[in-house]
């Protein structure tokens, strides 16, 4: 009896606590209802007509061209009277930049032999001195003065031969910039 006392009020609870939700379902539908589904239809493709490939005889642009063998040939590499860096030598750390990477900072002498002080665009300082290898194109440290450093650089002229050009690194020249390239 006990149990059938305790057992009334909770199934009264139960359900007392069903959801209201008549009026969720009546919206539901009312809005199926009125809205009307419109589909696009599928796109119809026309039918294109085959062409015939006709450029087979024709070299493949996957292969490399064969150079013909007539006047206008290319174009002979000399070098037997022009000046060609040393490429036998081994690279010094200064040869890794660019001379537009680099910027003068500064100058000092030890011994009589006078030094100067070149920062890299990565943060790091190198020292340097005349005679010593400096950028990518096989320059050569010439002069070094309170002011300035002189490189003499190996341009090639495009014909298998080698210029050379002067650059300089100023105290004031901030990396790229005047005629430090």
């Amino acid at each position: 009896m006990k149990k059938s006392l305790l057992l009334l009020p909770i199934c009264l609870g139960l359900g007392a606590c069903s959801a209201q939700i008549d009026d969720l379902i009546a919206y539901t539908e009312s809005v199926k209802a009125n809205t009307n589904v419109s589909i696009e239809p599928y796109p119809e493709f026309v039918q294109l007509d085959p062409v015939d490939y006709e450029a087979s005889d024709l070299r493949s642009p996957f292969q490399r061209f064969q150079q013909r063998n007539d006047a206008s040939g290319p174009v002979e590499v000399q070098t037997a009277n022009c000046s060609q860096p040393n490429r036998q030598r081994q690279k010094e750390k200064l040869e890794a930049y660019g001379i537009d990477a680099l910027q003068m900072t500064g100058v000092f002498s030890i011994a009589g032999q006078q030094y100067a002080l070149i920062q890299a665009n990565d943060g790091s300082l190198h020292k340097a001195k005349r005679g010593q290898h400096i950028g990518l194109f096989f320059g050569k440290i010439t002069n070094i003065t309170e002011k300035e450093v002189v490189i003499e650089e190996m341009i090639p002229d495009g014909a298998g031969c080698w210029k050379t050009k002067n650059a300089t690194l100023t105290m004031s020249s901030i990396t790229g910039e005047n005629n430090n390239v």
